[in-house]
């Protein structure tokens, strides 16, 4: 089913299903930091970022079908009309970056330490922000 013809019902059920896989996905993380997988749990906090993120973009009807598509409509909707902090906008970008990183470059190993656990804390702060506004417009309950 393309977004655009999305009910309203459809649209929440998508959006509670996101924010879920976002604190999911963000708990990988975890995980992974956890048991010394570095470049993993960059990929996991950036992903969790991104369904919580996109959850936020489908519940206004937005649409977007490239990781980039989805950073750039966070920034020009959410962003620039200061509806969203932008340090929040700040924080996925990093997540984006450090995942492009851990992810294709052969010659850089993501740090743990340095790279990896300053994001934790802003990566979750994303979501819970993007879950507690879902809650406030749409009643979806998370956690």
């Amino acid at each position: 089913m393309i977004k655009g013809q999305l009910t309203d019902t459809d649209r929440t059920e998508i959006v509670k299903y996101r924010l879920e896989k976002a604190y999911r996905t963000y708990n990988e993380a975890i995980g992974s930091i956890e048991n010394g997988y570095v470049e993993t749990a960059a990929n996991r906090l950036y992903y969790a970022a991104y369904y919580a993120v996109s959850a936020l973009l489908i519940s206004y009807k937005y649409e977007a079908s490239t990781h980039n598509g989805v950073i750039q409509m966070f920034g020009k909707v959410f962003l620039r009309n200061n509806i969203i902090d932008k340090k929040y906008g700040k924080t996925f970008n990093q997540l984006f970056s450090l995942r492009l990183t851990g992810d294709y470059e052969d010659r850089h190993i993501l740090d743990l330490e340095t790279e990896v656990l300053p994001l934790v804390e802003p990566a979750k702060e994303l979501i819970d922000l993007v879950s507690e506004r879902e809650c406030k417009l749409n009643c979806v309950k998370l956690q």
